[in-house]
């Protein structure tokens, strides 16, 4: 009955998401159709999985309102086999849609600076079926520049201005 509700729960929310003009994207609403958001955020707190707020994860980080995430993916232009850099990892949640979208041609990175986060977000993706989402642990500011160029890159931690380094890569 849990996973049930999850399920129904997650439908209704990207029901939602649609009426509200947030998702149009076909390959991106399939995403949300498909990746358990309640696996993605504390069992304390997995009641407000569905809801469209931020969530807190711990060490003074959120997960997005899945609004705010559907504007970010949207936005972003996903294609099938891309290379993408997402700068804050945090749960893992956000590489995950990446990864459904962009499929096991394509390549998703994650950066992390709190290792904490990153090896709770590394063990989410691990759990949830996209263990090839790498999560590595650094400064997002400077990009990740071993695996430079990127197709896409996913800027969901605050930020002043843009790195001049993510702009290079």
């Amino acid at each position: 009955y849990f996973g049930c509700m999850h399920e129904r729960e997650r439908e209704e929310l990207v029901n939602r998401l649609v009426q509200w003009g947030y998702l149009s994207k076909r390959d991106i609403i399939d995403a949300f159709k498909k990746v358990p958001r309640h696996e993605f955020i504390p069992e304390n707190i997995r009641d407000y999985a569905y809801a469209d707020q931020p969530l807190s994860i711990g060490h003074g980080q959120t997960i997005s309102a899945p609004s705010m995430i559907a504007i970010m993916l949207e936005s972003l232009d996903l294609k099938v086999g891309q290379k993408v850099l997402e700068v804050g990892t945090g749960s893992g949640y956000n590489a995950a849609l990446i990864a459904e979208v962009v499929g096991q041609k394509g390549k998703v990175f994650s950066i992390e600076r709190i290792d904490e986060l990153a090896e709770f977000g590394r063990a989410n993706l691990e759990q949830t079926g996209y263990g090839w989402v790498h999560v590595v642990v650094g400064d997002g500011t400077c990009g990740y520049e071993k695996e430079a160029p990127w197709n896409r890159i996913l800027v969901t931690a605050c930020t002043p201005k843009l790195p001049e380094p993510l702009l290079k890569q």
